[in-house]
């Protein structure tokens, strides 16, 4: 099975349900289990700040999907968020993006991995940090400590 890593970020319509029921849909994909959740972290939102503040986590999951595979099941749970992509670094229901799938490199129309945001990110990295370990590595950018104190 393949580890793939993905946030999770909300802020509009009680964040945390969104989180939390999506941490479950991702669950009851097929050939797909979560194995490891951070913590939720309460975050000031990247872009505009006229909107509320996200709460953000990130999960471990393995996975027998293909990389595109997963994400239009991912996306299809946005979906069913009502998730509305009207401007970008806006306000959303849920967002999920996978960071990382195994170690390797993609540069796909609709999906790059890793993520190419998620080293500027610290409410990507400190929860990655928590359920990883201090010698955890990204491929292309190296080790994860790099990136955080």
């Amino acid at each position: 099975m393949n580890t793939v890593y993905i946030a999770l970020g909300s802020n509009l319509n009680n964040p945390i349900y969104h989180i939390e029921k999506g941490i479950r849909q991702i669950n009851h994909i097929p050939l797909t289990y979560v194995e490891r959740r951070s913590s939720l972290y309460k975050t000031r939102p990247v872009g505009p700040q006229n909107q509320a503040d996200f709460i953000n986590s990130v999960i471990r999951i393995k996975t027998d999907l293909e990389p595109i595979e997963l994400l239009n099941q991912l996306q299809n749970i946005e979906k069913l968020h009502h998730r509305k992509r009207l401007k970008k670094w806006g306000p959303r229901t849920l967002d999920l993006d996978i960071l990382l799938y195994n170690d390797i490199e993609m540069n796909h129309e609709r999906l790059v991995i890793p993520h190419p945001e998620m080293i500027n990110r610290d409410f990507v990295l400190i929860p990655l940090r928590e359920i990883t370990n201090m010698n955890f590595t990204l491929p292309k950018y190296g080790k994860l400590t790099k990136y955080i104190e």
